[in-house]
């Protein structure tokens, strides 16, 4: 049985995910996908994260519970700031079924998150967020988060990726 940790919010209890949770964590990322209009790009399996998350360890999961229910989750790893010369933990997905928001379950995992940031000694916690996503926005921003407007992502991908890997031999 996973170690449930309490919160300030009555009957909301946070855990580490474990092997068997595979498929509530597969359904909480389509979930999140189909919220964020790209349930298409969906190409997770359920082997795929029991490979990536509980054998090679590449991310970790916190499961929220309310009232024994699973009600969200976040997904995260540690990235590394060369300028900080320490690890950070990037949140990947923080997701809250849409019957529960606006309850405080999400500030509460950030706030979990922000704990494993000082306790694993890491420098920042840092996540993206879709510019169209304005609930999410002004929530974050009254949590003290700040956008970083000076920064544009890149990404190298699908056909794009392999061309750039086969330009290295």
């Amino acid at each position: 049985m996973p170690r449930l940790v309490d919160t300030k919010i009555p009957e909301f209890k946070l855990r580490f995910a474990e092997s068997e949770d595979v498929a509530l964590i597969l359904g909480f990322i389509k979930e999140l996908a189909e919220y964020e209009k790209m349930l298409s790009d969906v190409v997770a399996t359920e082997e795929s994260l029991k490979e990536s998350l509980f054998q090679r360890k590449m991310a970790e999961v916190i499961i929220g519970e309310y009232k024994n229910r699973p009600v969200g989750f976040a997904l995260f790893f540690h990235n590394y700031s060369t300028f900080l010369g320490k690890p950070g933990i990037y949140l990947e997905d923080l997701y809250i079924k849409p019957e529960m928001r606006g309850k405080g379950l999400g500030k509460i995992i950030l706030s979990f998150l922000a704990q494993l940031v000082i306790e694993r000694n890491c420098g920042r916690l840092e996540w993206w967020c879709l510019d169209w996503n304005q609930p999410s926005i002004t929530f974050y921003k009254q949590l003290g988060a700040v956008p970083m407007a000076e920064w544009t992502v890149y990404r190298v991908h699908d056909e794009a990726l392999y061309k750039l890997a086969s330009s290295f031999s």
